[in-house]
């Protein structure tokens, strides 16, 4: 399937439809100095949509904020398409087609029909977030901002003073 047809709209009305998990056995696995776990979650509109849910973590030391998480929706063709990923701060990301870099912040990628028709990867493009600053935090934005049942998360408390800054 080629993805440039897809728009906008067809990107919202993927990310907007009610979702549940089906694989609530889903395991996490260490690879290559990662632990992810990867889920699958289905519409429940009765569009038959697939997708994939993944969260990853960093395990080295002192990298605690190398962490994403994210959603691709499975085409009818098996090819996958990610759709949303919630990064964390280790890293500046460039917004290459708009010239500007986010700094070292946590931001999330989305999916744009401006990257999709520039050859871009389709979630390119980021907006910095101070919704979350840990994994769980981000999972835990992905699962209310894409309509998913059936995963377990919980919020960051993000108004806790920190002792040693």
């Amino acid at each position: 399937m080629a993805f440039e047809s897809l728009t906008n709209d067809k990107i919202a009305d993927l990310l907007n439809c009610l979702k549940k998990l089906t694989n609530p056995q889903s395991r996490s696995k260490e690879k290559e100095g990662h632990e992810q776990v990867n889920y699958r979650v289905v519409a429940t509109d009765g569009s038959n949509h697939e997708f994939e849910v993944y969260k990853r973590q960093n395990l080295r030391e002192g990298m605690e904020d190398d962490f994403s998480c994210g959603i691709s929706w499975v085409a009818p063709n098996g090819e996958t398409l990610t759709l949303k990923r919630y990064n964390g701060s280790s890293h500046n990301h460039p917004n290459k087609l708009e010239n500007i870099s986010l700094g070292y912040n946590c931001h999330i990628h989305i999916a744009t029909e401006k990257y999709i028709k520039a050859n871009k990867k389709a979630e390119e493009f980021a907006e910095v977030t101070d919704r979350y600053n840990t994994l769980e935090g981000a999972l835990h934005c992905l699962v209310i901002d894409c309509k998913i049942s059936g995963i377990q998360t919980s919020p960051d408390s993000l108004n806790q003073t920190k002792l040693f800054e």
